[in-house]
């Protein structure tokens, strides 16, 4: 159920937020263009949280590795059955990070979800294909950085038809996603690795 905050508090959330991409730095020219069109919507629609602000609304996601560094967390999502990050709807919450923390422990049973830093990692707005009465539209998605226990069990919830903590080196094999390929290639650069794929 959508609900929305008391204006004077929405206009303080969104003006954090707006603070929080203004320090966001892409990584090329497409970064880029995407971080400015996701402040012109946080700027422009005091409604851009909600699921109800068409074409468009904001979206947020965790980009889950393991303790070595070495494994990202993804799952095979049921609607979209394509193998990507956890994630979700902001519902009226311009607290991305808690957003995607949130959706990241629902979506994977796991409590041992913490956030590496409070910046967010990568951006991307996606288009997704209309389902019911609900029209296409686009996610304007902001991703951060989170560590988890990987011996800790992972559960499915109805969002998904399996999780798996997906070795780096062979993340290409289960997901043709470029946005999931920039996400493993931001860590390896920020964790200083290098990986052949």
């Amino acid at each position: 159920m959508e609900s929305c905050p008391s204006p004077r508090l929405l206009e303080g959330s969104r003006i954090k937020l707006l603070k929080l991409l203004g320090r966001y730095r892409g990584g090329d020219a497409a970064d880029q263009d995407c971080a400015e069109r996701v402040k012109a919507l946080v700027a422009s629609e005091a409604d851009c949280a909600l699921r109800s602000c068409m074409p468009g609304h904001l979206t947020g996601s965790a980009w889950v590795v393991n303790g070595g560094g070495d494994k990202a967390l993804l799952l095979h999502h049921a609607k979209l059955r394509r193998w990507i990050q956890p994630g979700g709807h902001a519902d009226g919450d311009f607290d991305l990070m808690r957003v995607a923390q949130r959706e990241a422990s629902e979506e994977s049973g796991l409590a041992s979800i913490k956030a590496v830093n409070a910046e967010i990692f990568d951006l991307d707005i996606h288009q997704i294909p209309a389902r019911g009465e609900v029209p296409e539209h686009l996610h304007f998605d902001l991703r951060f950085l989170f560590r988890a226990d990987e011996s800790e069990p992972l559960r499915a919830n109805e969002e998904s038809f399996g999780l798996r903590w997906v070795p780096l080196q062979e993340l290409a094999q289960l997901s043709d996603e470029l946005s999931v390929h920039r996400m493993r290639d931001k860590w390896l650069a920020l964790a200083g690795a290098a990986i052949t794929s």
